[in-house]
């Protein structure tokens, strides 16, 4: 099936001074655009909780933003700079940030032009002694590389990133990261380490909101993506069907999965990387109705979702999926997705509501807001434009509401 998106059509003029560079004193007093079945009017992200149906289901990411960005040097003295984008060796995030002594990463390197062999370092002070973190590139690619790290330290490659690494924040603030990152570019309910950038419209949260949101009703879940660079990456085809999305680990609790059944047709998906990992479910639902297995090895294609029969709605998916895990004895789902969510016809079977923030001009999330809201991104988005909010990771809010 030939699918066309003119990426030229989700085009908006932002001018760099309604990108918010830092965020505000407190996370909860940025605006909050509500859009609410075609009207448009705006709160406070504080009284979030006067906008929802009472007893929602709120779902949020509790991945970690890791210090990512490594800066080390040659023999020479020529500076090179290390992002590490996901594990290779050991792959499975939990055993990569407990491993000691050696680990492969995919990364980005900067000044790659200066590092054609050998290997890199950086020279450290742990506990009185100086010791190295030495780095050499084990398989070049075309845009990511292996990079192979090795130390003698006593000290998991977790903890050498945490001492050494700094917080990876959108290139689009065009400044270095500073003191005010460490804390603010992660959520409060950040639990387990893997993103290289933060699942932003959580950001706005603080905890003493979410306890106050309990006490009126409100449930709270969490689901696990770790959000990787390629989120920033631009659509560079005009037709935006040939854009290759990105491929995201993610991970379910059969908790959660209980929890979304009780709360079908309320669920309030807090980000696009939790719209995307809640919408990734139906994939491995129709995935176990057809082969009794919902195949977690197997990347979850780009436009998988579109092919699953319509009428096969979130809670079917929900329920083959715990009839599977009941079982297999499973307490948590772990997969890939690279779904890619567009107007072509996408159809949201678990989420009901959305908070994001606002989104880059000619980006896949631009695309996944235009989706939900039946093309209506554009008169929304001139609206926040029209009045004064600020845009992109550090930036207002919004609570996109079609009740379909």
């Amino acid at each position: 099936m030939e699918r066309h998106i003119n990426i030229n059509d989700f085009d908006y003029p932002l001018p760099d001074e309604r990108i918010a560079k830092f965020p505000l004193e407190r996370r909860n007093d940025s605006k909050l655009l509500v859009y609410r079945n075609g009207n448009i009017e705006q709160s406070r992200f504080a009284h979030l909780a006067e906008q929802l149906p009472e007893g929602s289901l709120l779902v949020f990411n509790n991945t970690k933003v890791i210090r990512a960005r490594v800066i080390m040097h040659k023999p020479s003295g020529a500076r090179i700079e290390v992002f590490c984008l996901e594990p290779h060796q050991p792959a499975d995030y939990e055993r990569a940030f407990a491993v000691k002594g050696e680990c492969e990463w995919s990364c980005i390197v900067g000044n790659l032009k200066k590092w054609k062999e050998g290997y890199i370092q950086i020279e450290f002070d742990y506990e009185g002694a100086t010791t190295l973190l030495r780095a050499e590139i084990a398989e070049r690619g075309e845009r990511e590389h292996i990079v192979r790290f090795e130390w003698d330290v006593d000290l998991t490659f977790g903890q050498l990133l945490e001492y050494l690494g700094r917080i990876p924040i959108p290139p689009y603030l065009n400044r270095e990261s500073e003191e005010v990152d460490l804390q603010r570019y992660q959520t409060v309910y950040s639990k387990f380490e893997g993103s290289v950038a933060a699942p932003t419209a959580g950001l706005h949260f603080t905890a003493e909101m979410i306890d106050d949101m309990r006490q009126r009703g409100f449930c709270f879940d969490e689901v696990t993506l770790h959000v990787g660079a390629g989120t920033f990456l631009p659509v560079k085809s005009e037709n935006a069907a040939e854009h290759p999305m990105h491929t995201e680990h993610f991970e379910v609790r059969r908790a959660t999965l209980e929890n979304l059944l009780r709360h079908n047709g309320n669920v309030t998906a807090v980000g696009t990387t939790s719209v995307r990992t809640l919408e990734s479910l139906p994939v491995l639902g129709w995935r176990v109705r057809q082969t009794g297995r919902p195949d977690e090895e197997r990347v979850i294609g780009q436009w998988e979702s579109y092919d699953i029969p319509q009428e096969y709605s979130g809670r079917e998916a929900i329920e083959d999926l715990l009839g599977y895990m009941q079982r297999e004895g499973l307490e948590r789902l772990k997969a890939a997705t690279q779904i890619m969510i567009t107007p072509l016809g996408f159809k949201f079977r678990i989420v009901s509501r959305i908070i994001t923030n606002f989104h880059q001009p000619k980006s896949t999330l631009l695309l996944l807001v235009s989706a939900y809201l039946d093309g209506d991104w554009r008169r929304m988005y001139d609206y926040a434009l029209d009045n004064d909010f600020r845009f992109l990771s550090y930036g207002d809010s919004s609570l996109l509401i079609c009740d379909k």
